[in-house]
């Protein structure tokens, strides 16, 4: 894709969008950063979860013992991402609000200093000095909070994060990728539940970790490859662990 978590890498920059654009290069940033989020809570999922199973998997061939071992799992990680989300994203809104709010105030106290201020916000973003002003009296007859709030803040007080969105996407992404290694471990037979398990995990981090890279601009095969090998350390060790728990209780 050649852009960022922030915004398309040819895009324009910050400093140089018009007036009225802050918002949506903020909204598409915004969006970005929350798809990713959401690939790396399914590669969490899909890590912690295949860690487990397979380790199960190396100290007991009973099915049933991998299905609740994998489900306890995949519901004790969502539901933790999911809150961890809640609680950022909550404090992440309150921050807005007061910085809202903090701005409401000084638009009602000192009116014409604030109307400076957002003028010469314009000038410096490359508009002259009679065009700035123009611009931000227009904006603040319209709506002088939210002109401040996209230009000062950058933030669109219309459109401020919601926490049981970001949990909700935060636990349904962790929630599809534990379901790959669990889907792998209990639906083939015990002969190969290891080695399938492993290869269905392992390509889904190559997958999550090169979308991820693309999101945030950086080098695709570096991130797989990083996310592979993360994803094989990990399950090697738990089933190497589970195989010495399992001889020692037989």
């Amino acid at each position: 894709m050649g852009g960022s978590a922030n915004g398309p890498a040819d895009g324009p920059a910050d400093g140089d969008r018009g007036p009225g654009h802050e918002p949506h290069g903020e909204t598409m940033g915004s969006r970005l950063n929350r798809l990713r989020a959401g690939v790396l809570g399914a590669q969490d999922g899909v890590v912690s979860t295949a860690g487990l199973v397979v380790g199960v998997a190396g100290a007991t061939t009973d099915v049933s013992a991998l299905l609740v071992a994998g489900v306890a799992g995949l519901f004790s990680g969502a539901l933790s991402m999911g809150a961890g989300e809640y609680v950022s994203v909550s404090t992440q809104r309150d921050t807005e609000r007061a910085a809202i709010a903090q701005e409401k105030r000084e638009l009602a106290e000192e009116p014409e200093a604030e109307l400076d201020e957002l003028a010469g916000l314009y000038e410096r973003r490359g508009l002259t000095p009679e065009l700035a002003r123009q611009v931000a009296v227009q904006l603040t007859e319209k709506d002088a909070l939210r002109a401040h709030a996209e230009v000062e803040l950058k933030l669109d007080t219309a459109d401020l994060t919601s926490p049981w969105q970001a949990a909700l996407a935060s636990f349904t992404a962790f929630s599809l990728g534990a379901l790959i290694p669990l889907v792998a471990v209990v639906s083939t037979p015990v002969s190969l539940r290891v080695p399938v398990t492993f290869v269905s995990v392992l390509c889904a981090v190559a997958l999550t970790g090169t979308i991820s890279a693309r999101l945030g601009g950086a080098p695709p095969v570096r991130a797989a490859l990083r996310c592979i090998v993360g994803g094989a350390v990990a399950m090697a060790a738990t089933y190497g662990i589970g195989t010495l728990i399992g001889s020692a209780g037989g």
